[in-house]
């Protein structure tokens, strides 16, 4: 069996189906279970309820109260009992600015989630491309030691027909060794990155799908990329979020110098030692409040908000340019990476065709040993050098997703 006819062995082997665990499965079982992305919805949850805190402050509020003891001076024991209500009916728009802002916190804090899980989801596609890539080094290890193997068995028997130098053993023996030691550091490496994707993924790995499917939606140019960065990358549109808080805050600020009128009731009832209750207190008002002096508190406090609105707005546009420059440079990262594998799959082609032709004219001893080898350890690294190239594909093409905004469980 020549060298040629076992790599394709290996491919077809790593290519199987019905052993292989997609990207897609390990995408889903750490959305499912990441403990990271659960505690970022579990603080969204809590900040969900932002909005409804800012529009209880202007609804009807009621209170029960009670108080009971005993008096010497009324010779005996007695209680009173007694419910006040309040009903805000015109804040001088402190309510409607909080509403505003909570609900702006609430939608920044959806966006910082997305944020979160797009975070997540890319070290998952890190981790299943860099376990990919130690499989395949180990199976490709595997696949030489094999070849080596029938090599050495072929020149032990060309020596013994005095065919071969005791050298060209040697050669071959001591080349098997090599092989042997690089599958042991590549079956520790494999061990180490499993490690690293069982904490990510959550789930002890498997074979994995050598050739997972391409992304479902990644941008067609870099100019695409560039406005999915800015119209959808969630850092992107939190901070805008964050900016138009900081505005409604400036309007919560002011309307602290502004009037406010409510209207108050309460109704009261007494006890007394011979447990009769009768009606003692029951009032209604009307309550305005105008702001006179504040000793310039509330002028400090909006003009402290305005210089945050102003920083907010400077952060967006920090944001707006950080997801420019990624979504750019992982694009160009992308095309690069799938350059190398285009080149790397002729290198590879090109160095099985060597290897085949240096062995069949080893046989009519126009070749040496060395030429064996030299051949032989050009395929490995083209092998090696495709499967590095192909993880790295998975890799820019899930930070061009993060970047643009478009990284999400049903990417792939």
């Amino acid at each position: 069996m020549n060298r040629s006819a076992c790599a394709a062995a290996l491919m077809l082997c790593l290519a199987s189906p019905c052993a292989a665990e997609t990207l897609r499965e390990a995408i889903a079982a750490a959305y499912a279970t990441n403990p990271q992305l659960a505690e970022a919805k579990a603080r969204q949850d809590a900040l969900a309820e932002s909005p409804s805190q800012a529009q209880a402050q202007g609804r009807l509020t009621a209170d029960l109260n009670g108080a009971g003891g005993y008096s010497r001076f009324d010779n005996g024991t007695g209680g009173t009992g007694a419910i006040t209500a309040n009903l805000p009916v015109w804040t001088g728009g402190r309510v409607p600015a909080a509403v505003r802002a909570a609900t702006q916190d609430a939608a920044a804090g959806a966006e910082a989630v997305r944020d979160t899980e797009a975070a997540v989801l890319e070290t998952v596609v890190v981790a299943y491309a860099e376990l990919l890539y130690a499989q395949q080094a180990v199976a490709v290890a595997q696949a030489d030691i094999e070849l080596l193997a029938q090599q050495v068995a072929e020149a032990r028997s060309r020596f013994r027909l005095g065919q071969a130098a005791r050298t060209d053993v040697a050669q071959f023996e001591a080349q098997l060794e090599s092989a042997r030691a690089d599958l042991a550091v590549a079956e520790s490496e494999t061990a180490a990155i499993a490690a690293v994707y069982r904490a990510t993924i959550g789930a002890d790995p498997g074979r994995l799908d050598p050739a997972p499917p391409p992304p479902t939606a990644l941008p067609g140019s870099v100019i695409e990329a560039r406005g999915h960065a800015l119209a959808a990358n969630p850092v992107v549109r939190r901070q805008r979020l964050a900016t138009m808080a900081a505005a409604a805050r400036i309007d919560q600020e002011r309307a602290e110098g502004n009037p406010n009128l409510g209207i108050g009731a309460s109704y009261g009832y007494g006890v007394n030692d011979r447990l009769a209750a009768s009606p003692n207190a029951a009032s209604a008002n009307l309550v305005l409040r105008v702001p006179l002096l504040t000793g310039g508190l509330v002028a400090s406090r909006v003009r402290a908000a305005r210089a945050s609105h102003r920083a907010a707005g400077f952060a967006t546009i920090t944001a707006e340019r950080e997801a420019s420059r990624l979504a750019e440079t992982a694009w160009a990262n992308l095309i690069a990476a799938q350059a190398r594998a285009e080149a790397n799959a002729r290198r590879v082609a090109a160095a099985e065709l060597a290897l085949n032709g240096v062995r069949a004219e080893y046989g009519f001893s126009l070749r040496t040993t060395l030429d064996i080898l030299i051949a032989n350890g050009s395929l490995r690294a083209a092998q090696l050098a495709l499967a590095r190239s192909r993880s790295d594909i998975l890799i820019q093409q899930a930070a061009l997703l993060r970047a643009t905004g478009l990284l999400g469980p049903d990417s792939y």
